[in-house]
């Protein structure tokens, strides 16, 4: 992990390293940190693996919230934790609420303050959306294909009365 680590950190100063909630993981992230190595901690659970990965250096932390309601327990319950636990210690961990599975979970992330959000292309496609901007929209091209029905008879009336002089 350490040597993987280092080789994909070296291809962009924005590379962050990617290493597994396990104990080898957490080992190789206290190495990395003190290294001044990015490294963010994926498949994170429990507030417990948060906080152990905050307090061994974590740049980032991934709480996978998507998987844990797959599962019937409370993604949006974890991220809550997590982020009360690091700002009760002041961690500069920053939280990427990971797996976000529909509109509600990247508000709510949003809300309660998670950094940075991952979605499907669809999940985000479904933010822009809402049936008062599609209804708005609709009469808005409606209004304006009669305005321009409206101009074009203006314009060819005043077309011909000046042909007519």
């Amino acid at each position: 992990m350490l040597r993987e680590a280092r080789e994909v950190v070296s291809w962009h100063p924005n590379v962050v390293a990617k290493i597994p909630m396990t104990p080898d993981g957490v080992r190789a992230l206290s190495i990395l940190s003190r290294e001044g190595v990015r490294v963010n901690v994926t498949l994170v659970f429990s507030p417990a693996q948060a906080l152990i990965a905050a307090k061994a250096g974590a740049y980032f932390v991934s709480p996978f919230l998507g998987r844990l309601d797959d599962i019937s327990i409370d993604g949006l319950a974890l991220l809550r934790e997590i982020l009360e636990i690091y700002r009760a210690y002041d961690y500069k961990t920053q939280v990427l609420a990971a797996s976000l599975r529909h509109p509600l979970h990247v508000v709510e992330a949003a809300k309660m303050g998670a950094h940075i959000g991952t979605m499907p292309y669809k999940v985000f496609e479904m933010l822009f959306k809402h049936p008062l901007t599609d209804r708005g929209l609709e009469a808005f091209l409606k209004d304006w294909d009669k305005a321009r029905e409206t101009l074009g008879d203006i314009t060819e009336a005043a077309g011909a009365r000046k042909g007519g002089r």
